[in-house]
């Protein structure tokens, strides 16, 4: 597998190895049951072919997979894809594909997938034509008629986050957050990784916006967690299956009120493509 550019800042962040087991910490799970909660009321039955886009170590691509669906993992740093081959490679229901790739020049045949996630990419292409240039791919490998899930990265709750967390009091952390509130632009001058890499943090309707600018149709715009993360006793919700239902149920009945879009740390626009003429 050949590499593939990438921004080093991003690239130092991600090679520490972080990702791997970050969506199975108790105070961050509610990302992973949440997103799956959504992709399997909007996605198509299985079986269907789904391009995982930005896949990072496979947590959803080996989840699509084993409910049914032929998934292609393809991200740009070579730790998440060896780690994803890995994990396919033990799994009972393995990736139909893994590969290094950039999102902006997509390695699949035109109309190729039934859908399309971008649940990570948006928020590391830093600049409007290199977000549009992902879009724009998605499109083309998307059947007409299929979806594309994207996710960005909420402009206003860090805010919340840093204040919740007590980050603000770390070098670095107030520019940060001034910037990014500003223009959506997030970078940690520090190396601190509580601060994250590289960045680009949306409003929730910019992104639909930018689905409609790649001519696709949102069907919907929803919050992920909402303002979940904030609560001091989630990872003890988070660690029973009761628990956890409750807490995605409340989630789900208010995913779609705009003032909450706004209090979430991510959001995800579901989209299709146009049907064929």
């Amino acid at each position: 597998m050949a590499d593939t550019p990438l921004d080093p800042d991003i690239r130092a962040f991600y090679d520490r190895g972080l990702e791997q087991d970050r969506l199975t910490a108790p105070h961050r799970a509610i990302e992973y049951w949440r997103t799956m909660d959504i992709l399997t009321r909007h996605l198509p039955q299985p079986p269907a072919t789904v391009y995982d886009i930005g896949g990072g170590p496979g947590r959803y691509a080996l989840a699509l997979a084993a409910a049914g669906h032929h998934v292609h993992l393809l991200d740009p740093v070579p730790l998440h894809t060896d780690q994803a081959l890995t994990a396919s490679q033990k799994a009972e229901h393995p990736l139909a594909s893994v590969r290094v790739g950039d999102a902006r020049a997509l390695p699949y045949a035109t109309h190729s997938a039934d859908a399309v996630l971008l649940l990570g990419p948006l928020y590391h292409l830093t600049t409007g034509a290199d977000r549009a240039r992902a879009w724009a791919e998605a499109a083309r490998v998307t059947r007409p008629g299929g979806t594309i899930a994207a996710v960005g990265a909420s402009r206003y709750y860090t805010v919340w986050q840093m204040l919740s967390q007590d980050l603000l009091t770390l070098p670095g952390a107030e520019a940060a957050t001034v910037g990014h509130l500003d223009s959506g632009q997030h970078r940690n001058e520090t190396g601190d990784e509580r601060l994250w890499t590289t960045a680009y943090f949306h409003t929730p309707d910019e992104l639909a916006a930018e689905a409609e600018a790649a001519g696709l149709n949102v069907q919907a715009l929803l919050a992920v967690e909402g303002p979940a993360k904030l609560l001091p006793n989630l990872a003890g919700q988070m660690a029973t299956d009761a628990g956890r239902a409750r807490v995605v149920a409340a989630i789900r009945r208010t995913e779609s009120e705009p003032s909450i879009l706004g209090m979430s740390s991510h959001n995800i626009v579901i989209a299709t493509t146009p049907e064929a003429p």
